[in-house]
């Protein structure tokens, strides 16, 4: 695959895309319109699957105290607490502690406010670069490009990209990926890498992209 291909190998994951649920960060924000929420359901889902994270984040969202769930409904929450809630997902522990952390840091750097900025996110307790991107790209709707294992290992298997992490793909998705796919390249890969082609026997007969994929 070369990046004149990318537009037909994008039409085709799209499709696909269109024919499973979306991934659980997409449902959060098509349900709460929040970036804020958007955000913590993706420090949630961080190597958690999605029906466990699915449910974490309805245990916790449930415990806001005016409807919409908000950095001072963890100010609220004792971090005891907030284990409860969002157990089992995965290091539950690390995520309630910076979970609980969050606002105060909200607080002290940014005014409160939930920058919008994938740099200035990666301060908060328990973001890192996945988390940031998809934060922009998802909750706020602006160019980012989201790259955890499913895409970083999609786009190694159709030799978009030679890249040993995904910190390599994603600066070399910037320099070759049109911008407009920025903001969905990670939702349509990482449903696709849930469905079909996993990290273990993939499902190659009858994939819409298997004449790009150079992987035995």
């Amino acid at each position: 695959m070369t990046a004149k291909d990318i537009p037909a190998v994008n039409r085709a994951l799209a499709k696909e895309f269109a024919a499973h649920s979306a991934p659980v960060i997409e449902l959060i924000e098509a349900q709460t319109h929040d970036p804020f929420c958007v955000l913590v359901g993706t420090i949630l889902s961080a190597r958690t699957k999605d029906a466990c994270t699915a449910k974490a984040v309805g245990r916790l969202f449930a415990a806001a105290q005016n409807g919409r769930f908000a950095p001072s409904d963890l100010d609220a929450l004792p971090v005891g607490k907030i284990e409860k809630l969002i157990y089992p997902v995965g290091f539950w522990r690390d995520k309630a502690r910076h979970l609980k952390a969050l606002p105060g840091v909200l607080r002290e750097k940014f005014g409160g406010v939930l920058p919008r900025t994938v740099e200035e996110l990666c301060e908060l307790p328990g973001v890192g670069r996945k988390t940031a991107n998809l934060t922009v790209a998802v909750g706020f709707g602006l160019p980012a490009i989201c790259v955890d294992v499913h895409v970083h290992r999609i786009c190694n298997r159709l030799a978009l990209v030679d890249t040993k992490t995904p910190f390599e793909t994603e600066m070399a998705l910037r320099e070759i990926l049109p911008r407009r796919y920025w903001k969905t390249w990670n939702s349509i890969l990482v449903s696709f890498g849930q469905t079909r082609c996993g990290p273990l026997r993939p499902h190659c007969d009858g994939c819409p992209v298997k004449r790009y994929c150079v992987s035995p």
